[in-house]
């Protein structure tokens, strides 16, 4: 059994408009499908069976669609940021106080279709004995600007500002799917916080304790007009639901 897997499902989906206006970005349809469909019955097919979704904008729309999660094999909690959306950061906060998260979990996003093999990515994070860790992506500018330096097993600096002095040596782009403790998140934020889960990542990073595996496919997104054309290029070469 994967690890429990946060899917983070709360944003206003703003470069999606105007459909965004009508519907949550995770509803967003696909091929003719809502995008959690997709997403939710890919995480099963990787072995996971609890799923924590974080939602906010438009969130009992989703919540009413996806329910209990049975019908993907899954079993899933709801926990609502209401209209105050307090940011990635602030929400996982909020499942943490709201006592749904395990030990350790996935965190991901609401938008995102990733290939990445989640058995060799909680092995990676076992293995490193460390409390986080970050799946990369030899990135070089290509999907997006580049914010991460990894060596070694691990992101030994992940920054989205992407400092000047460090910027050459950022070869790597945050992939999109990370494991967490339960105790990172209480050391980072504290309750009703509202921040960003990028700032406490870059945190991990700089105390040395921020694993990384670096992936080879790339990351798939329904989250901007290009991203779901991309998506569904793909989807359609290579998946039926």
């Amino acid at each position: 059994m994967a690890l429990q897997c946060v899917i983070l499902a709360g944003g206003l989906g703003t470069r999606m408009r105007p459909i965004t206006d009508r519907v949550p970005k995770a509803l967003v349809p696909v091929l003719g499908t809502p995008f959690a469909d997709w997403q939710l019955r890919r995480l099963a097919s990787q072995g996971v069976e609890r799923v924590v979704y974080s939602i906010g904008y438009r969130g009992d729309m989703l919540r009413e669609y996806v329910a209990d999660g049975s019908r993907y094999g899954l079993a899933v909690t709801w926990v609502d940021e209401g209209t105050q959306l307090r940011g990635t950061g602030g929400a996982v906060r909020l499942a943490l106080d709201g006592g749904v998260l395990d030990e350790a979990f996935f965190v991901m996003y609401g938008d995102s279709y990733l290939l990445a093999d989640l058995r060799l990515v909680e092995l990676a994070w076992r293995s490193s004995g460390l409390p986080a860790l970050m799946t990369v992506l030899r990135n070089e500018n290509r999907w997006d600007l580049s914010n991460a330096i990894y060596e070694d097993g691990r992101v030994t600096f992940y920054d989205k500002s992407r400092p000047l002095p460090l910027r050459t040596q950022m070869r790597w782009i945050d992939y999109g799917l990370s494991v967490l403790t339960r105790d990172v998140v209480a050391e980072g934020f504290c309750r009703q916080a509202v921040g960003d889960l990028a700032d406490l990542m870059r945190q991990v990073s700089l105390n040395g304790q921020l694993a990384g595996l670096d992936v080879v496919e790339r990351f798939y997104e329904a989250g901007s007009a290009q991203g779901l054309r991309d998506l569904e290029e793909y989807l359609s070469s290579h998946h039926s639901l």
